[in-house]
């Protein structure tokens, strides 16, 4: 690639006062070299070059013009030349998308086989697939809206509660874009990064168009419109497959308000789509949000310089192989007194002493913990909140319990509810993410695991309440006591909060059907904020 001189600049330009040194050397050596110099006061000027020997040195490369040369391009490389602008580090490879469902009950008219919403769900699903390793959250929203699932990367988790939604989970009628915008932004500010909004609908609220502009200002959310729904609008049915009645017994008709649509778009200034057969459709939404992601990025892109210094370290190894020849010396004092002070020290012999001779402990967490060796990093890091972190991911909960308890931090709050949950305590675990709320109140992972741990405590307490007791007919021991051997079974730890999720009785759809109720519940007393 060709280097722009209008962008080349340095880093670190600090580092190059070391050249004007690096370029004196040789002078310095030459002059210090100069017996004729230093005899003149001394010595008559016609008598100093007869009485002067001095052998022919046929060598014109000495060592100090490597040190010189050394000098030099190692303060040009400490500098950071650069003239490339680099991508930064924290923004991902994909857009962020989120994608946010309506589930008004027009959503069940049979217009699209077998239903506007399972056709929704069914597109939803390829569109998952595709994005696998790109970072989605889902919003369901009716007459209000409710964040399901927070940014994640793990494609079949999304789809679970994807293939969960369904019109009945929410019981305010209506289309509220308001809220679903909102909830959208503090997605996206919790991702620090530029994304898109997909809404799935068939239809809109032409009440609130005009305050949705003012919700979209200073932010970097670009919206995109995939109607749901074919012009002659279709019969709404029940669960059963049955059509739903007015009152007047007639079928009732869910309407496919196109126009509403384009008044949407036009509004938001976003782009208009419509369900395909084909991948048309899914082609379309992932061109526009790559394209939103560049575009938006850019700015943040402009700050960032890639570090060609690097390059010089080539150089730089061959001119030190170069200092390595037969004839020149080195002054070995240095080592040797350091040698001899390694050697007068008596540590204790450890696996680790080299390790610990450059790193520190943290830095020794940190290496194992990338390497996914979470065990060896519990046992490394200091910093409670990695310990605590890396004992989390190894499954040692005693270890991270007691490291998260030393700290009141919103994140150590987190995982102390996520920790009290698996161990089935849900009123510690719920009092735990109401800490964490209450500390950073946008924390949408603590808002879904508070309603979550919620859901579980109320199914506890019901299972509890309707088990039937039940006295057994005799007890017989295979064994006298103490004459058995018991061996203890061995359980497999989940690997993962998804796949731990995943383990639960309670199916996704009882879940978001009881979320959705107490925080609409919550968000009608009064003085609740939205």
């Amino acid at each position: 690639m060709p280097i722009d001189l209008a962008d080349l600049h340095f880093l670190r330009p600090l580092w190059l006062l070391l050249i004007p040194f690096g370029l004196g050397l040789p002078l310095l050596w030459h002059r210090r070299q100069d017996l004729q110099r230093r005899l003149r006061g001394n010595i008559a000027p016609h008598l100093l070059a007869h009485l002067l020997v001095t052998p022919r040195d046929r060598a014109r490369l000495r060592p100090v013009h490597l040190a010189s040369a050394l000098l030099v391009l190692g303060a040009v490389a400490a500098a950071g030349p650069t003239w490339e602008r680099d991508r930064p580090a924290f923004l991902q490879d994909r857009a962020p998308l989120v994608i946010a469902v309506d589930l008004s009950a027009s959503m069940d008219a049979s217009d699209l086989s077998p239903s506007r919403l399972e056709a929704a769900k069914h597109k939803l699903h390829d569109l998952v697939l595709r994005r696998s390793g790109a970072r989605t959250g889902l919003i369901a929203y009716a007459g209000s809206a409710h964040l399901v699932l927070p940014a994640t990367d793990d494609p079949a988790l999304l789809d679970s509660f994807i293939q969960a939604l369904g019109t009945d989970l929410i019981e305010r009628p209506g289309k509220n874009l308001v809220a679903v915008i909102e909830q959208a932004r503090r997605l996206l500010l919790a991702e620090h990064s530029p994304g898109t909004l997909l809404l799935l609908s068939d239809g809109a609220d032409l009440t609130q168009l005009p305050a949705l502009p003012g919700l979209l200002q200073g932010s970097a959310l670009q919206v995109l419109i995939l109607a749901v729904g074919s012009e002659d609008g279709g019969i709404i049915r029940d669960a059963s497959g049955q059509p739903r009645t007015d009152g007047n017994g007639r079928p009732e008709l869910g309407r496919f308000d196109r126009k509403a649509l384009q008044q949407l778009a036009e509004t938001l200034d976003a782009p208009l789509g419509s369900l395909t057969l084909n991948d048309d459709d899914l082609d379309w939404v992932e061109l526009h949000a790559q394209r939103h992601f560049q575009d938006a990025s850019d700015e943040q892109r402009q700050l960032h310089w890639k570090d060609a210094g690097y390059w010089l370290c080539w150089p730089l190894l061959l001119i030190g192989f170069c200092c390595v020849r037969r004839g020149w010396s080195l002054n070995w004092t240095a080592a040797l007194l350091l040698a001899l002070g390694l050697g007068l020290q008596t540590p204790a012999a450890r696996a680790n002493a080299l390790a610990d001779a450059f790193l520190t402990p943290d830095q020794q967490g940190r290496w194992a913990f990338e390497r996914q060796h979470y065990p060896a990093a519990a046992a490394q890091f200091v910093d409670p909140y990695w310990k605590g972190i890396a004992a989390y991911r190894a499954a040692d909960y005693d270890l991270a319990l007691a490291s998260f308890a030393r700290l009141d931090t919103p994140q150590a709050y987190f995982y102390l509810g996520n920790i009290y949950v698996r161990r089935f305590k849900f009123a510690q675990a719920i009092a735990a993410y109401r800490q964490a709320l209450q500390l950073q109140p946008r924390f949408a992972e603590a808002s879904a695991n508070l309603a979550l741990a919620i859901a579980l405590e109320k199914d506890s307490e019901s299972a509890a309440q309707n088990a039937p007791e039940v006295k057994p007919d005799a007890i017989k021991f295979d064994k006298p006591a103490g004459k058995g051997q018991g061996k203890p079974l061995e359980t497999e730890q989940a690997s993962s909060d998804e796949l731990w999720l995943q383990n639960l009785t309670t199916s996704p759809a009882s879940f978001l059907r009881q979320k959705f109720s107490l925080q609409d519940q919550a968000a009608s007393q009064p003085g609740a904020t939205p």
